[in-house]
Parts: C-alpha cells; sequence; structure tokens
C-alpha cells in the first residue's frame, strides 16, 4: 500500500506566525525605554531641577524670615504661600519640558534611527504596539511625577517648618497640588509622544512641544473671554488652577476646579488616540 504524501502548495506558509501577546508589547516598550543610558539620567536630572527649584524658593522665604512683619508671618500660611512653595510655577515649567522631550523623543528616536522600520516589520499591529508604548510611558511617567511631586512638598514643608511656616497634607489644597503637579508629567509626556508620533523628527517635536504646551498658556491673555476659554483647555493652565487656593482664582473669568480634571483627562486621552492612530495611518 503506498502512501499518499502531502504537501503544501508552492509558495503557502504551512504555519501561521504566533500574534505577539499584548504583555510580551509592554516588556518589549520596557526594555526599550531602559536600554538607552540617557533615559534614566535625564529622568534624574530633571527630578533634580525641580526639586532645587521648589526648594530654593522655600530656602529663600527661611532665610529672609525676618523681613516680613508680625501680620505678614501671621497671614503667610493664611495665604496659601506654603502651597506655593511646594511646587512653584517654574517647576511645573520644568517638569512640563522634560517630561514632553522625554515623550517626543522616545518615538522620534526610533524614526531617525530606522528602528522603527524593523519594529513594525516584527509587530504588523501597529495600534497594539503603539498602545503598549503608551501604556509604559504614562505608568513611567506617573512614577515619576508623584515621586518628585511628593519630594518637592516634604523638602519644601522641611525647610518652612524652620520657621513655623509649613503645612501638611492634610491642609486645604495641599493633596491637590501634589496630585495635580504629579500627573502634570503624564500628561506632558502623553502630549510630548503625540507630537512626536505625528512630527517625526526630534527638533521639531521639542519645538512643537515647548509651543504648545508653555508659550500658548502664556501668550493667550485672560482678560478676554474668547482667549480666556482658549487658555483654560491646556493642561498647564489647569495644573495653575489646581494648584492654587479658590480665594486666588481670577473673578474676571473663574472656572472650576472639576473643569480643570477634565482638561487633564481630555488631553491624556487626545494624546493616546492620536498616538496610536497616527502610527496606523502613515508609512513608516
Amino acid at each position: 500500500m503506498t502512501a499518499m504524501a502531502t504537501t503544501a502548495p508552492t509558495g503557502r506558509v504551512t504555519h501561521d506566525e504566533p500574534r505577539a501577546r499584548f504583555g510580551d508589547l509592554l516588556a518589549a516598550e520596557w526594555l526599550k525605554m531602559w536600554s538607552l543610558r540617557s533615559t534614566p539620567w535625564l529622568y534624574a536630572i530633571s527630578a533634580l531641577a525641580v526639586i532645587a527649584f521648589n526648594a530654593g524658593t522655600a530656602y529663600d522665604h527661611y532665610k529672609y524670615w525676618y523681613q516680613y512683619d508680625e501680620q505678614g508671618r501671621e497671614s503667610f500660611v493664611a495665604n496659601g504661600s506654603p502651597l506655593m512653595d511646594a511646587f512653584t510655577a517654574n517647576s511645573a515649567m520644568v517638569l512640563v519640558l522634560a517630561v514632553a522631550a522625554i515623550g517626543a523623543v522616545s518615538i522620534t528616536g526610533e524614526y531617525g534611527s530606522g528602528l522603527i522600520r524593523t519594529t513594525f516589520t516584527a509587530v504588523p499591529a501597529r495600534r497594539r504596539l503603539m498602545a503598549a508604548k503608551v501604556l509604559v510611558l504614562a505608568a513611567v511617567a506617573t512614577v515619576f511625577g508623584a515621586l518628585v511631586a511628593l519630594a518637592s512638598f516634604a523638602s519644601t514643608q522641611a525647610i518652612l517648618s524652620g520657621r513655623d511656616a509649613s503645612v501638611s497634607l492634610g491642609h486645604p489644597g495641599a493633596l491637590r497640588l501634589v496630585v495635580a503637579s504629579a500627573l502634570l508629567a503624564p500628561v506632558a509626556a502623553l502630549a510630548g509622544l503625540a507630537i512626536g508620533t505625528v512630527i517625526r523628527h526630534t527638533g521639531g517635536s521639542v519645538v512643537g512641544c515647548v509651543v504648545v504646551l508653555l508659550l500658548l498658556p502664556m501668550v493667550l491673555s485672560d482678560r478676554r473671554h474668547l482667549t480666556a476659554v482658549l487658555q483654560h483647555m491646556l493642561p498647564f493652565s489647569a495644573w495653575e488652577r489646581l494648584s492654587v487656593s479658590d480665594l486666588h482664582v481670577s473673578d474676571l473669568y473663574p472656572w472650576t476646579v472639576s473643569g480643570a480634571w477634565t482638561v487633564y483627562a481630555l488631553w491624556a486621552s487626545l494624546a493616546c488616540v492620536v498616538t496610536v492612530f497616527a502610527a496606523d495611518r502613515r508609512d513608516q
């Protein structure tokens, strides 16, 4: 009895390539992020710069405390000055610029080196791949932001405690400030990633991050209704609203804390959508 051998038609693949599991994509993006020696250094330098800005401001108040009169010392805490020292606007700008640049470079570096072609060839499911990149970047940036915000709050209040002018996390507005400052990092990082995915060039992406995230809030005036509304739609302006006491909110065109949280959520969500679909619909 002759055995019949079955052969696959010429040119047909006899087995399918196993689809990459999403956990594998997350692990690959994690390794890819930390494979560059510059990544931990960028995070470390950024953290030190932000904390130093805040600690320096608190130390100025500690050093020149004698220049305040009795009324000024008594109203220091009531006016929310310890919270202003805990995370200053200058340090927030440094944080936004640093993490947005890191987010942008995490994708433009792959386009510049050509690694993205190899990545897309190995994983044709671009949406899944970019979704993994988004999740890894968001997780790292969130942890980074939380550590920096807590370290800034702890260091500044430790300095001010020498003048009995510190506050705790239970002080009205303190926890909101820490959370808003911590979440500013992932929002800016995801925005930088989205800008980098669209522009695909490191220099242009960094400039785009500066213009969108830092210059626009400065250019748009809050003295007119239209520009005030546009300004309120930006993440840095949302952080400013969340970081100040309700007593310091402008009476001209005020907006709510819930509105500022909504801006955070919308920017993060929009950045994720842009990142995932822009890479899927454009050639590499």
